[in-house]
């Protein structure tokens, strides 16, 4: 993959489907499956209300936790002081590749809220960004074990982010969230 193109399988996501919502349940899956992962959901937020929500997410099998929330709710203030990568990611800042939560470095893992709010190992935490604002996150991971994260894993999150942000911003746009 050194042509900086997505695997069939994500292209075809990208060319079959056009209206947000189907294509995010079309993608997870497929994304889930190329990266090797236990989970991937979408977490995407109106940056001018800092309302957010998480309206898909798959699961390799159902002993993974669930993250899935169908209603729209405001983003805790206190959520940039307690979660760096949160902050890096409202700040706009390169998405972050997280090998092992329990041995990174505490200025890019909270520890304790990774724990107890996701249950994760290994994450990525993928910043979808338009304008200089943070639209979602995109979260591939693992549970159990760290991971390395692959130059391949990181050419296809960089082109999925690409293609992903401006169907995650029409869906904010459309909603209309207050």
């Amino acid at each position: 993959m050194t042509n900086l193109t997505l695997p069939k399988a994500i292209e075809s996501v990208f060319e079959k489907f056009h209206e947000p919502k189907p294509l995010f349940v079309a993608l997870m899956p497929v994304l889930g499956e190329i990266l090797k992962c236990d989970r991937v959901f979408l977490y995407a937020r109106n940056p001018d209300t800092k309302v957010g929500i998480v309206p898909v997410c798959w699961r390799r099998s159902s002993d993974i936790p669930e993250v899935l929330d169908s209603d729209w709710k405001e983003e805790p203030a206190s959520l940039t002081s307690e979660d760096p990568m949160f902050a890096a990611a409202v700040q706009t800042k390169p998405s972050i590749y997280v090998e092992d939560v329990e041995t990174a470095s505490p200025d890019i893992v909270n520890r304790e809220f990774e724990h107890s709010t996701f249950g994760h190992r290994a994450l990525i935490h993928s910043h979808l960004c338009y304008e200089n604002q943070l639209w979602g996150i995109l979260q591939p991971c693992i549970f159990g074990t760290s991971r390395p994260w692959s130059d391949f894993d990181r050419i296809v999150m960089s082109e999925v982010e690409t293609k992903l942000t401006p169907v995650v911003v029409k869906y904010i746009r459309d909603v209309k969230t207050t």
